[in-house]
């Protein structure tokens, strides 16, 4: 019998990354290494695939239980669309620095070039420093002509359009669509399975050795939406024990549920697995015929598709 599954988080080292994931979330860093960016903590990219922590499953890869469970883990839709391939992935981030400005193909890019999915994107900001701010697009319109030839002038940093990035502030950035974080900033972020990046510029920095991350312009002018206008920020007022939609997009849908009481959801109409994430405090989860499944701050739970 299924029952709701964690699985041990995987950290990566990035040169913007910072120190909250271990400090703030009780992430354990890799020996030797004092800032990591991002906590992958449910993944079937190849060569990151998620490992189970809890319960009899432990040790199992994602990919291992949908080979075996296939539909009663992930809804028979999924199985069917997706067949072994998990189709999300589900991150922590911590800035200390800005991202670069990136952009990612749409599924036919992605699919024409690598062989992967395209990489839509939800950000939810749990942490960010009063200046803190996200580059949601540019300022103006551009076509691709007038981009390529700012990107060649180093203009570019004059062309682009930051917004303020409170706590509890969320976006859905699409394919296709301009963007970068800035520094102080924590946030869980829903995307696609891809981990398909073009960098635009990187802040002219280096790594210790002096060297400068590749740049991907070409590969990025063909990947931007030259139509999309910067994507809104979008906040919405804390309602206790009620299911919030933050929005349904094509890849997932998302919710959020803040509560100090018990709350009952019924899943039996809905033919998919569901994700929860744990962004403060501590819960239990208790479901039909199982033991209690307690969250604590910063992990997060599988829900298979068999248990409604």
């Amino acid at each position: 019998m299924l029952y709701p599954i964690k699985f041990s988080p995987i950290l990566k080292e990035r040169i913007w990354g910072g120190t909250r994931l271990k400090n703030d979330l009780g992430k354990k860093y890799p020996q030797g290494v004092e800032k990591c960016g991002e906590s992958w903590e449910l993944s079937g990219v190849e060569g990151n695939v998620s490992v189970v922590s809890n319960g009899y499953l432990s040790g199992n890869t994602l990919e291992e239980l949908i080979e075996v469970y296939m539909g009663d883990l992930v809804g028979e839709k999924v199985y069917n669309d997706f067949g072994h391939e998990f189709p999300l992935l589900i991150k922590l981030i911590d800035t200390s620095d800005f991202l670069s400005l990136q952009v990612h193909p749409d599924d036919e890019m992605a699919k024409r070039l690598h062989h992967a999915y395209g990489k839509s994107e939800f950000w939810y900001v749990l942490d960010g420093e009063p200046d803190s701010t996200i580059i949601t697009g540019f300022t103006e319109e551009l076509t691709k002509e007038q981009f390529q030839d700012i990107v060649k002038s180093g203009d570019i940093a004059k062309f682009l359009k930051h917004e303020l990035a409170h706590c509890d502030n969320f976006y859905y950035i699409p394919s296709g669509q301009v963007h970068a974080l800035g520094k102080g900033i924590m946030l869980v972020e829903i995307q696609q399975t891809s981990d398909i990046t073009y960098r635009i510029y990187d802040w002219d920095r280096v790594d210790d050795k002096g060297v400068g991350r590749e740049l991907h312009l070409d590969l990025a002018a063909d990947a931007i939406n030259f139509e999309a206008k910067p994507f809104p920020s979008q906040n919405l007022p804390i309602e206790l024990n009620q299911i919030q939609s933050l929005g349904s997009y094509p890849y997932f849908s998302t919710n959020r549920l803040v509560i100090d009481k018990v709350v009952e959801r019924d899943f039996f109409k809905i033919d998919s697995f569901r994700i929860y994430i744990c962004i403060e405090g501590e819960v239990d989860l208790n479901y039909f015929n199982g033991e209690d499944v307690t969250m604590i701050k910063g992990e997060l739970v599988l829900i298979p598709a068999s248990i409604s």
